[in-house]
């Protein structure tokens, strides 16, 4: 792929001054498609004196003409929506009819959700006291983001720092650098100034952290491991720069008797296959009320055994393998860890799917007989591996939901309306989902706990990118 090796810092593509390099696999077959090069200090000091630089007559930009570099990159995102889908398919093994439909349609709908949200924003309000408040452009922006939705994360955190006249480094996942740089042709493309964004590839230690400590950085927002986002907020510490952390989750998935049960459980245990389970939301843990839990179980098996693994490179509703090797064996590890903890193997399993000998595919997995307190009920798989857990009443349902260091989404099926808004008001989670509600663009995003803090997306997600200024006449 062009640029591959290149880095973008101050409007062009340069060669790196690092020479390390990082091979870019494919995790349907595990060849080699491309190879990257990791920076070094003097690379991030490049980059982030080229967005120091940018903000100094960017940060002065008016909101119109801000708006209209950002309908510029909706038009493009829009025609190359294609290009981003087939890099993600390839890089991290979304199916491409998911890759086209979901990973690649983030570009066009987050940004959507940001030009609404940018054009309503009342950037200077008069309090009841008389003073002025007015918002600015925080500064310079570094961004960190991951390998499991690609552009998802990478629109959530440019688009706002683009939208509220901040500039930024991206440092995308080392697994997924084709995505990431499409995307940042697709920023020149659109006539920004130079600086505005740059790009570096790089690893957490050498490029994250060197970012976070960086003096002239002003804010870190970053999407990964909660362990990772621990790591980074002691970095950016001594600089007191605001860091912004999605971190990851747990998502306890609340099934009352009173749903319609054989829609609503096999949708869940669908959900949680979604993207190879890879999705720090998914619902992993499904809460079951007693009395319909022996056929909860029966439709989640018949649900997983039905869910079809495939090649990412072709049409359909098939799961593709998960991302790399190291993740596969964390996941053949936890199926172990429940089988050694005593949970019941509904469906699934250790090991590949039938028919596939290469690449990191593994089985659709679901646990029975499962107690809150079992590691595979409270550790993050980042797998398709679904647990399920028995209840007997609400308050049980709701402390044993919240029984998790986590808290970035929850789930709720129930008939009773009443209930549904009890319950959720209860649930200590960035946002739940009740009766298969799904996210949309323009909403924020983020959690609660160990899940992180800030939000991202729509309005919310332009105020982490923001000072208050107040005004005293």
């Amino acid at each position: 792929m062009q640029n591959l090796q290149k880095f973008y810092i101050d409007g062009q593509w340069v060669t790196p001054h690092s020479t390390t390099t990082f091979p870019v696999l494919n995790p349907a077959t595990t060849e080699e498609i491309g190879k990257i090069i990791l920076g070094d200090k003097i690379d991030v000091d490049n980059a982030v004196a080229a967005a120091k630089r940018a903000f100094e007559s960017f940060s002065q930009t008016s909101r119109d003409e801000r708006i209209a570099l950002l309908e510029r990159l909706l038009v493009l995102s829009e025609e190359r929506r294609e290009e981003l889908a087939q890099a993600m398919s390839a890089e991290m093994g979304a199916p491409i009819s998911m890759s086209r439909d979901v990973q690649a349609d983030a570009a066009v709908g987050h940004l959507q959700g940001i030009l609404e949200a940018l054009k309503t924003q009342e950037l200077r309000e008069t309090l009841t006291n008389g003073d002025i408040v007015v918002r600015e452009p925080i500064g310079v922006c570094g961004l960190i983001t991951p390998w499991n939705w690609p552009i998802n994360q990478i629109a959530l955190k440019v688009l706002p720092a683009l939208a509220t006249g901040c500039t930024s480094i991206l440092k995308p996942s080392e697994h997924t650098p084709m995505s990431a740089s499409v995307y940042a042709q697709l920023i020149h493309d659109a006539g920004y100034p130079a600086g505005v964004f740059n790009l570096l590839h790089g690893d957490g230690l050498t490029v994250g952290a060197g970012l976070s400590r960086h003096p002239d950085v002003d804010m870190m927002s970053f999407t990964g491991s909660t362990r990772a986002g621990i790591a980074l907020t002691k970095d950016a510490a001594d600089t007191v720069k605001r860091v912004t952390l999605e971190l990851g989750g747990k998502s306890p998935n609340i099934v009352f008797a009173d749903c319609d049960l054989e829609e609503k459980v096999s949708a869940s245990v669908l959900e949680c296959m979604y993207n190879t389970g890879q999705s720090c939301d998914a619902p992993t843990r499904m809460l079951v009320e007693r009395s319909c839990y022996d056929r909860a179980v029966e439709i989640a098996k018949a649900a997983a055994n039905g869910q079809t693994v495939g090649d990412p490179a072709k049409e359909g509703d098939h799961i593709g393998p998960l991302f790399d090797q190291i993740q596969y064996d964390r996941v053949q590890t936890m199926i172990q860890l429940g089988i050694d903890e005593g949970a019941t193997l509904l469906a699934g399993g250790l090991g590949r799917p039938e028919g596939f000998d290469k690449g990191w595919y593994t089985r659709p997995t679901v646990f029975s007989d499962v107690s809150n307190d079992m590691d595979i009920a409270q550790q993050e798989i980042f797998g398709p591996v679904l647990v399920m857990i028995l209840f007997d009443t609400e308050a049980d349902a709701i402390r044993m939901a919240n029984d998790t260091p986590y808290g970035l989404a929850a789930y709720l099926q129930t008939g009773d309306p009443e209930r549904a808004e009890r319950v959720a008001a209860r649930l200590r989670a960035g946002a739940v989902h009740i009766n298969g509600g799904g996210f949309n663009y323009g909403s924020p995003f983020g959690g609660y706990k160990q899940s992180g803090n800030g939000r991202e997306g729509g309005m919310h997600g332009l105020e982490d990118y923001q000072e208050i200024k107040t005004l005293h006449f």
